[in-house]
């Protein structure tokens, strides 16, 4: 951040409501303008208003998270910030205003739907190796993830079916497979 008092600090990235734009309305238009993605997984997370939050006066922040693959984002410096980049979750610096506590919400809640919901097809491009999948699930749940029985889990639900292509390599290319929606919906994954 540019401003004090949290000079030099990180933040979440953010914008304000504009005119007579609902909040889905905002916060397409802001994820849109700050990394140029269109369409992405987005859920309301939860309505952050604790009143000691920012220490330069009452500020009420509906939170949202997007899934989306970082290779589709660009990444852009703004006025309000100086530098724009990805962290690791576990690697996180110093977050500005209450934005660790947003991040740990989100990350617990992203965790929970995956036991419920298909929306790791946002993050993966439209063709991938099963690996790939797993790959996904691991890195959200922070934990490995029995291969065989995560494998013959998702090919059971029929959520995939296979492009007829392969990977790329010398030695044994995987199969690649695609979502057959590319929409979140219930399922029983974990």
């Amino acid at each position: 951040m540019k401003k004090d008092p949290f000079k030099d600090q990180w933040a979440l990235p953010g914008g304000l409501l504009e005119g007579n734009e609902t909040s889905k309305e905002a916060v397409e238009r802001i994820l849109r303008d700050q990394t140029g993605v269109t369409d992405a997984y987005l859920e309301q997370l939860m309505t952050f208003d604790d009143p000691t939050r920012d220490p330069l006066g009452r500020v009420v922040s509906i939170a949202y998270f997007a899934l989306v693959p970082f290779e589709k984002i660009t990444l852009k410096t703004t006025e309000k910030y100086g530098d724009i980049r990805w962290w690791p979750i576990k690697k996180l610096p110093t977050l500005a205003y209450d934005h660790a506590s947003i991040t740990k919400v989100a990350v617990d809640r992203l965790r929970a739907k995956l036991e419920y919901a298909n929306v790791a097809w946002s993050l993966l491009p439209h063709e991938f190796p099963l690996r790939l999948l797993q790959q996904t699930y691991e890195v959200i749940l922070g934990k490995p993830l029995d291969k065989r029985n995560f494998l013959k889990k998702v090919l059971m639900l029929g959520l995939l079916e296979p492009t007829g292509k392969k990977e790329g390599g010398a030695h044994r290319p995987a199969m690649l497979y695609r979502f057959k929606r590319r929409k979140a919906g219930v399922i029983s994954l974990l």
